[in-house]
């Protein structure tokens, strides 16, 4: 457990994932709430990747906040799946109140293959990148991955809610989320409202995967809040990818196999949070 120091600022909120599940819109509309403050950069991994740092090296990434903000946060989808993540958060940041963002598994991980794809990460089919790379379904077992936080955090400290609901109606997505944490309701710009980005494929794999790879040690170096201003530029992203007019389908037999090695774990989230995700999502 870090050591907390009287003056550290913490945040009180983090939104913790799923990956490709909105998490970026996230980061981005509450960062325009004028009683909210989040991390300079989205994923700073402190609670999985960069805990050795020390909370004072975490505290640091939030000294930018105005003194009258009511939420400080971050947003950072791999708190979801790390297995230490969940009691490292209770242990620092008590009281915290957590949100995760639930996607279909099968577009969800659909989404992460055509993500490594444009990176140049891999260029395997779609069914032979879910046998290589095993973490793109598990990072779906939700229900494996949220009993932890209940153990961690109660469940007054947990609050799920679905991908679906923000593609449908981003404004009463983000209303839920905001009287969650307290804070008035904000309405968005016609900008901030648009909930997704285009699909697209990099213009060079080689360049794409480089630049990946740049950031990542850019992180390892303490360098979060750059590599968060260099990500959001759409001149760095327009000159990377190319918007595709028709983005390929999820192959059927691909589907329903995601769907049988998933089941158990989204009907446990049903039960644990009286949700109907199988239904939402066309499973049955």
């Amino acid at each position: 457990m870090s050591t907390r120091t009287e003056q550290q600022t913490l945040p009180n909120f983090l939104h913790i994932g799923v990956g490709k599940g909105g998490s970026t819109w996230v980061h981005e509309a509450l960062s325009t709430h004028p009683d909210a403050y989040l991390s300079e950069a989205k994923d700073l991994y402190y609670f999985s990747r960069f805990y050795d740092r020390g909370l004072d090296w975490y505290a640091q990434q939030f000294q930018s906040a105005p003194a009258g903000a009511q939420v400080i946060g971050e947003v950072c989808p791999e708190y979801l799946w790390h297995p230490e993540a969940a009691a490292r958060i209770a242990a620092d940041l008590p009281g915290i109140q957590v949100m995760a963002t639930l996607r279909d598994p099968v577009t969800r991980a659909f989404s992460a293959y055509r993500y490594d794809s444009k990176n140049g990460v891999t260029g395997l089919s779609f069914r032979e990148a879910l046998v290589a790379s095993p973490r793109i379904i598990d990072q779906a077992r939700y229900r494996t991955h949220l009993e932890r936080y209940l153990t961690a955090l109660g469940p007054e400290g947990v609050y799920v809610t679905v991908f679906d609901d923000l593609q449908t109606d981003p404004q009463a997505f983000l209303d839920g989320a905001t009287d969650r944490l307290g804070l008035a309701r904000h309405t968005l710009s016609e900008e901030a409202l648009a909930a997704q980005l285009p699909a697209s494929r990099a213009r060079s794999p080689f360049l794409a995967r480089q630049a990946k790879s740049a950031a990542e040690w850019v992180r390892r170096r303490n360098g979060a809040a750059l590599v968060g201003k260099i990500k959001r530029s759409p001149l760095v992203n327009r000159a990377l990818y190319e918007p595709l007019t028709a983005p390929p389908e999820i192959p059927a037999a691909d589907a329903d196999w995601i769907r049988e090695e998933l089941t158990a774990e989204i009907e446990g989230v049903e039960n644990l949070f009286g949700l109907s995700l199988r239904d939402r999502w066309g499973w049955r």
